[in-house]
């Protein structure tokens, strides 16, 4: 028999009560007592609209993917040349360490989940993807308006933009020195120097 939550305004305050929290403990990190004091509700009523915590975790990731989505989308949309539409990408995550949403939730799932739990490892890698290819279409875009060097190799910038931020995130973090990310980020923006015209 398909579950059926019980209510979908419950279930969503579910998914933006426990948002920060699953993304800064993971999956494996968060328990029920967790949930059930982030939102106030007893397991029953929990369990009442996601069959399990898996299902949680996932509606989760897929809630902050949206929110981190929509603040590099928000970020492009305010840039009016191809360029400035690539550093606003890199411009999202300056800060990024004192979030308190717990930083990059595909870089958090992935390093947690990569031998761990496949469903939600193949979530971050899709995120990830979905990322490097709404590069590729700026930098595509750029070329064509000559903006970016005729011979950019698209999907190579593309992956060494979002392997320097996340790199940066990841080292940031581990150290806990703001300074390291902003170093990493400064060189992703070099990145973008490297391919423009202008």
């Amino acid at each position: 028999m398909k579950f059926t939550p019980r209510s979908e305004t419950t279930r969503q305050f579910i998914i933006e009560s426990v948002a920060n929290l699953m993304n800064r403990q993971g999956y494996a990190g968060t328990s029920i007592t967790d949930l059930e004091k982030a939102t106030g509700l007893t397991k029953g009523s929990i369990y009442g609209n996601f069959e399990n915590k898996e299902q949680i975790a996932y509606a989760v990731f897929d809630y902050n993917l949206l929110r981190l989505r929509q603040a590099i989308n928000n970020a492009m949309e305010k840039s009016d040349t191809y360029k400035d539409k690539l550093l606003a990408n890199i411009a999202v995550y300056y800060g990024s360490m004192d979030s308190s949403g717990g930083g990059c939730p595909m870089m958090n799932t992935a390093v947690e989940a990569d031998d761990t739990h496949e469903g939600l490892r193949k979530r971050a890698a899709d995120g990830l993807l979905r990322w490097k290819q709404d590069l590729v279409t700026v930098i595509e875009k750029g070329i064509a308006a000559n903006e970016f060097k005729k011979d950019t190799d698209a999907q190579k910038t593309a992956l060494t933009i979002i392997a320097l931020i996340e790199g940066a995130i990841l080292i940031g973090k581990a150290t806990q020195n703001p300074v390291f990310l902003d170093i990493i980020l400064t060189t992703a923006k070099e990145t973008v120097q490297g391919i423009s015209l202008h």
